[in-house]
């Protein structure tokens, strides 16, 4: 048996091999961007003075919008908890564009953007650096990630199949790597050990990063959590949606033409803006324990620091006209097939337990991009020492 799952170890890891190592370094590699980030550009991301009071979030979000030109628009304006983080405005587009701004001073610190090596690394990660085919055609990189990342699973596993030891003292060596017993040694041990250490988080990793691949595992791994129900209803409320608002389009538009005789009867809206403050000053007293409060057109969402999925969040509606919160929806009330989608983010990024987890990840990571290397390493040599034998028989 365990020469069948050494063959299966051996003939996905030539193909897959280098692939692998690219997308395990990769994605080590973003671990800790933003940490990364912070510490470069510490002016950008953080304000120079605290001030006891910062300008209201509707007049910061306000002087960004008047810089922009008309095709884009300010959406939100996310507020960290810690008061020295400088306020992040949030644009309609490009996709998570965002301008920060100093709320005690109203300077506009600049765009973001994401700094051109984790851009690379994120291509690399997700496609190879392939990129979206307009007409619509198969995005081979995401493909060729999405195969390697289901073969390194077989190989992970198989690995594990071919290691189980006969005996304890197999076992205990298992776990140790020699370095005063050359290098085909070192090379050797850190393959087992470096793949036995890092075996759980790997398979993790990989189990989640598929669900970005293929939609048929994305829908089969759901369905395992129940999620399959869920989006169907997610479908349903969206084309219910989308149904109301053209009629209600067309009410409004024979309204308009009527009441465009007379006059009105209804006062207007308010600035978007106006209200955000007052909307962020109510959500601050009943979340005391807020990591960053979101406010947009009509929503607001309040995350926290907590334990497991990192992208939990309560989300609040509320009336443009007066600020007041009309519908809460706390994260804790959810069902499991409302979370899991953050969970999965959580999991393959490694944040689910905090620092802890994240560095966890980012060492497995790196360990992860070595076995394929130590793996070729160790088959290279064995085809030599195996082709040189041949030769001594022939002589």
């Amino acid at each position: 048996m365990k020469k069948i799952f050494r063959q299966i170890h051996l003939w996905l890891s030539i193909p897959f091999g280098l692939i692998i190592t690219v997308i395990c370094f990769s994605g080590a590699a973003l671990v800790f961007e933003n940490e990364i980030m912070e510490l470069c550009r510490h002016d950008f991301y953080y304000v120079s003075k605290v001030e006891e009071t910062p300008l209201p979030a509707g007049e910061l979000a306000q002087k960004v919008a008047a810089t922009l030109p008309d095709s884009i628009s300010v959406t939100g304006i996310s507020i960290s908890s810690d008061p020295a983080k400088a306020y992040q405005v949030n644009l309609s587009k490009p996709r998570r564009a965002s301008v920060y701004i100093d709320q005690y001073t109203g300077e506009i610190k600049g765009k973001y953007e994401r700094a051109p090596f984790f851009t690379t690394m994120f291509k690399l990660h997700r496609w190879l650096l392939d990129s979206m085919k307009p007409d619509g055609g198969i995005f081979w990189g995401k493909m060729i990630v999405g195969v390697s990342t289901l073969m390194f699973i077989f190989v992970l596993i198989s690995g594990i199949i071919i290691w189980i030891p006969r005996s304890a003292k197999a076992l205990k060596n298992s776990f140790k790597i020699s370095v005063n017993k050359g290098w085909k040694r070192f090379w050797y041990d850190l393959h087992i050990a470096g793949g036995l250490y890092t075996f759980i988080f790997l398979l993790a990793l990989s189990l989640t990063g598929l669900t970005w691949s293929f939609s048929w595992y994305r829908t089969g791994f759901f369905k395992v959590f129940g999620v399959e129900m869920q989006e169907k209803r997610d479908m349903i409320e969206k084309e219910r949606s989308e149904k109301e608002g053209e009629n209600r389009k067309g009410r409004n538009q024979r309204k308009g033409e009527t009441q465009s005789l007379l006059p009105s009867q209804f006062s207007p809206l308010p600035s978007p803006y106006a209200l955000w403050q007052k909307v962020y000053e109510q959500l601050k007293v009943q979340n005391p324990d807020y990591k960053q409060i979101t406010v947009s057109n009509g929503t607001a969402n309040v995350s926290f620091n907590r334990f497991g999925n990192q992208r939990a969040s309560d989300r609040y509606s509320f009336n443009p006209r007066n600020g007041e919160i009309t519908e809460t929806t706390l994260y804790k009330d959810l069902d499991n097939s409302s979370k899991i989608r953050g969970w999965i983010f959580s999991v393959h990024v490694g944040s689910w337990g905090g620092m802890f987890t994240r560095i966890l990840s980012f060492i497995a990571s790196l360990l992860g991009a070595t076995l394929p290397l130590t793996g070729y390493y160790l088959w290279i040599k064995k085809e030599i020492a195996r082709s040189a034998r041949k030769k001594r028989k022939r002589g």
